[in-house]
């Protein structure tokens, strides 16, 4: 997946087109940065401590292992997001969940608003569609309303809430599970 989408990322007082397309191993290091960037200061990932490059090399062989896209999206030659998803609920040790996954999405903070995650998530739909995905879930801390209002004109809606799924920053936190039903397999 490599074509450009119809985003564009308006970035100091620029047009740019926003392009998608599989992650490669070069991309790590930017991925890991993305994926780190709010964890000391937010709830949007509930974990104390940063992944290093180990432990982001070793999932991104594990995702490739099982299948699973990590797309990044790119503005003016610069890695600005990526996206990707997992099995959901334990996949194949859960045949009946086969058809649902579960995403993660993460935007550069100074790109956000521009269009760069709508063409993340319009990549990953496609994909999904492709793959004979059903369902797209993704767990949203409910602190964090900016994240479900973005989804919500992507075609996400909320599911349930869980009181007290969570725990960060010595206090309890709330899981908003929100989903998109994509079509049926084929």
């Amino acid at each position: 997946l490599s074509a450009p989408t119809a985003g564009r990322a308006h970035g100091a007082g620029t047009s740019q087109a926003v392009s998608v397309r599989d992650a490669t191993p070069a991309d790590l290091s930017v991925i890991t940065q993305l994926f780190n960037a709010l964890i000391p200061t937010t709830t949007i990932a509930w974990r104390d401590h940063l992944a290093d490059a180990a432990e982001m090399q070793t999932w991104f062989v594990s995702q490739a292992v099982d299948g699973h896209p990590v797309l990044v999206a790119e503005a003016g030659g610069d890695v600005v997001g990526y996206t990707t998803w997992v099995w959901f609920r334990g996949g194949p040790r859960f045949p009946g969940y086969r058809h649902s996954r579960e995403l993660t999405i993460h935007v550069d903070g100074r790109r956000q608003g521009v269009g760069v995650g709508r063409a993340l998530i319009d990549a990953l739909v496609d994909r999904g569609r492709a793959e004979g995905v059903r369902v797209l879930v993704a767990g949203v801390d409910a602190g964090h309303d900016g994240s479900i209002q973005f989804h919500r004109p992507l075609g996400f809606l909320e599911v349930a809430r869980l009181p007290e799924a969570g725990r960060k920053f010595a206090r309890w936190l709330a899981l908003v599970a929100i989903q998109r039903v994509l079509a049926d397999p084929p």
